[in-house]
């Protein structure tokens, strides 16, 4: 006999650990105030278990229809997905999946989510033609990715092991160039955008003193950490007089598509959605 339950579309999103992310909060408030049935919730899936998550995910055992993947799982997931879309494939980082016909299908919106975010915050920003990029991760190469594809003349990449940063350099193209941390105060000096895409500052963890005043005013500084939503670099950033963006809008910004994928429904972020999650964030800390 057929059922004629009513099923809904069912998300998430993966990470180790997990306890930050308010992913769930924001695709939530989408779902309520699109009138959308549907839910999404955050999954602690540690790095020995992950591919057996993805080939469930696969198999539709676990009932989901996609999810978000966020740190440490993006570049495994993107080699395990089914079918990877070019912007991600370049990257070698997946942060949202979607489930069709039995494949895992992969992208990657944190460039669009970075971007998008600095649009909104500080128009004219891609003005700058020299970035100092901190960090050689996942995050890092989406950002990377997304200043090369504005034009910027100049893209510093720095990172305590400076063969991955050579990698990323090696991946984008020869606008990009390998340095570590003791190079800092020198590149800092002329450079019109910092972007922190570490974990340095997380959950009150500790950030290294840099030297924000070396750089020209009218400087920008950013950092994909939203917990606290003014992290350590934001604090000293501005105590130099530089102007700043916090980390939340591109979280909003690259929840979008995934949403759309998932719900069938495109999502707009809005003042109030940003309101939601500051209320959250101030409760927790």
């Amino acid at each position: 006999m057929h059922d004629s339950r009513e099923t809904h579309p069912r998300a998430f999103v993966a990470g180790y650990p997990i306890k930050h992310s308010r992913s769930p909060l924001i695709h939530g408030f989408w779902l309520e105030r699109l009138g959308l049935r549907g839910s999404y919730e955050k999954l602690a899936i540690s790095p020995e278990d992950f591919p057996a998550f993805i080939t469930d995910l696969k198999k539709g055992v676990s009932g989901y229809v996609g999810g978000n993947i966020t740190i440490p799982h993006k570049e495994v997931a993107c080699r395990l997905a089914d079918r990877i879309e070019p912007l991600a494939e370049e990257l070698g980082a997946a942060n949202t999946l979607w489930v069709h016909d039995g494949e895992v299908h992969g992208t990657n919106t944190d460039g669009i989510g970075f971007v998008s975010n600095l649009d909104s915050e500080k128009p004219g920003w891609d003005r700058s033609e020299v970035a100092v990029v901190l960090g050689a991760g996942g995050a890092s190469r989406a950002i990377l990715q997304s200043l090369r594809d504005r034009g910027l003349r100049e893209i510093r990449v720095v990172n305590r092991t400076v063969e991955r940063a050579q990698e990323l350099v090696d991946r984008f193209g020869p606008r990009l160039s390998a340095h570590p941390m003791a190079a800092l105060p020198e590149l800092m000096r002329d450079a019109g955008l910092f972007v922190n895409t570490t974990s340095l500052g997380m959950d009150g963890s500790e950030a290294p003193d840099l030297p924000f005043e070396r750089m020209p005013s009218g400087s920008l500084v950013t950092d994909i950490v939203y917990v606290p939503l003014k992290t350590p670099f934001l604090e000293k950033a501005e105590r130099a007089g530089l102007a700043t963006v916090d980390g939340l809008g591109m979280l909003l910004h690259q929840a979008v598509p995934g949403f759309e994928k998932w719900f069938g429904k495109r999502p707009e972020v809005t003042a109030e959605l940003r309101r939601v999650i500051l209320a959250d964030i101030g409760e927790v800390r």
